[in-house]
C-alpha cells in the first residue's frame, strides 16, 4: 500500500515538474538557455542586493524630507522606490498636500521621477 502511495506521490511531482513550464508568461521562455544554468537565471529576475539596498536607503530619505514637514502627515504615505523612481500613494490630509509632498519626493538627491497617487482622505462624518 505504501509503494503505491509513493509511486503516486513520484508520479504526480513528475507530472508538476514537467508543466510547471508549459504555463510560463506571454513574453518569458519557458525553457533555460543553453549556456546558462538554472540558477542564474532566477537571479537576474530579482534586483541585484545593492540595488534594493538603494531603494530602501532612497525610501527612507523621501520618508525622512517628508517628516520634516510637520503638518503633513507621513503615517498614511506609502513609498515606493525603484531606481530612482518613486511612488507615492496613500492619503492625505488636504488637497494641497497632495502636489507638496509630490515636490519634497522631488527634491530628494537621487530621485528621478516622481508619480503621485495620493488622495485626499474623507473626513469620518462622509461629509
Amino acid at each position: 500500500m505504501k509503494s503505491i502511495q509513493a509511486r503516486a506521490l513520484a508520479v504526480a511531482t513528475l507530472i508538476l515538474a514537467a508543466s510547471s513550464n508549459a504555463w510560463s508568461q506571454p513574453g518569458q521562455t519557458a525553457s533555460v538557455p543553453a549556456g546558462m544554468p538554472a540558477a542564474s537565471i532566477a537571479e537576474s529576475a530579482t534586483p541585484p542586493i545593492n540595488a534594493r539596498k538603494a531603494d530602501r536607503a532612497l525610501r527612507r530619505q523621501v520618508y525622512a524630507a517628508i517628516g520634516k514637514h510637520k503638518e503633513i502627515s507621513a503615517g498614511n504615505i506609502s513609498i515606493v522606490a525603484r531606481s530612482g523612481a518613486v511612488t507615492l500613494s496613500g492619503t492625505v490630509m488636504n488637497a494641497s498636500q497632495v502636489n507638496e509632498v509630490a515636490e519634497i519626493a522631488k527634491g530628494v538627491p537621487g530621485v528621478t521621477s516622481v508619480t503621485n497617487k495620493l488622495t485626499v482622505q474623507k473626513p469620518f462624518g462622509g461629509a
